[in-house]
């Protein structure tokens, strides 16, 4: 199957199992997929977390370089883990909503919606003082009534134009090779700090993002 953003289904978060393939969208609203403005600027962001291990090796790696990153974080992995959410506002960082519990909110009634985000933010909220002001649909597929749950709860959409399929865990070496492959001024770059072992992404992102800053890339928080 082919999500919204023209990748293939992802795993769902937590359990490592593969995901039933997302069915056909009835409406997919179209959202921004790269950054506004000029010069060679690219947004690192990172799903499915905080993951109590990988979020801090990835936390880690960024430091090092002083690249700031967008966590759209899933509230069922947030809730439990505050200080990991002060860690990564602490940082620098922008925290992002990414649903709950990670459905595909095209097949959720309104109210359903207005629940998995908002019980989200109200986590991060509470954890660092503010709630998040972007937010990601799982699987990429947004419709009409999803995007007005969440302009109502404050937020705007970002899709990605840059997928590292880290999800399908194909070994550092590719994960590194799409993203500065990818990489072009304004993308929107995507990969995983939860929802599975990513050891991979991690060791991907040591090896790229130096290359990325060589190459004249300036990671920065969506604006």
């Amino acid at each position: 199957a082919v999500d919204a953003e023209g990748s293939a289904s992802r795993l769902r978060p937590f359990t490592g199992a593969a995901a039933p393939a997302p069915a056909a969208p009835r409406r997919v609203a179209d959202v921004p997929r790269t950054l506004a403005g000029v010069g060679r600027r690219i947004a690192l962001t990172f799903d499915d977390g905080p993951d109590p291990t990988y979020t801090p090796k990835i936390l880690r790696v960024l430091r090092e370089h002083h690249a700031p990153a967008t966590f759209f974080v899933c509230g069922e992995n947030a809730e439990w883990q505050p200080d990991l959410l002060r860690a990564i506002r602490d940082e620098g960082h922008l925290l992002a909503n990414h649903t709950w519990s990670h459905p595909q909110l095209d097949l959720l009634s309104r109210a359903e919606v207005r629940d998995e985000l908002g019980r989200t933010s109200d986590v991060v909220a509470r954890a660092v003082g503010r709630a998040p002001r972007l937010a990601r649909a799982p699987y990429g597929v947004w419709d009409e009534p999803s995007l007005r749950v969440c302009a109502e709860l404050g937020m705007r959409p970002l899709g990605w134009s840059v997928d590292s399929d880290d999800w399908t865990r194909p070994g550092a070496d590719r994960i590194a090779a799409t993203l500065l492959d990818g990489a072009h001024p304004g993308a929107v770059a995507l990969a995983h700090d939860g929802g599975g072992d990513r050891e991979q992404t991690v060791a991907a992102l040591r090896a790229c993002l130096p290359r990325l800053l060589d190459r004249g890339f300036e990671p920065v928080l969506p604006g």
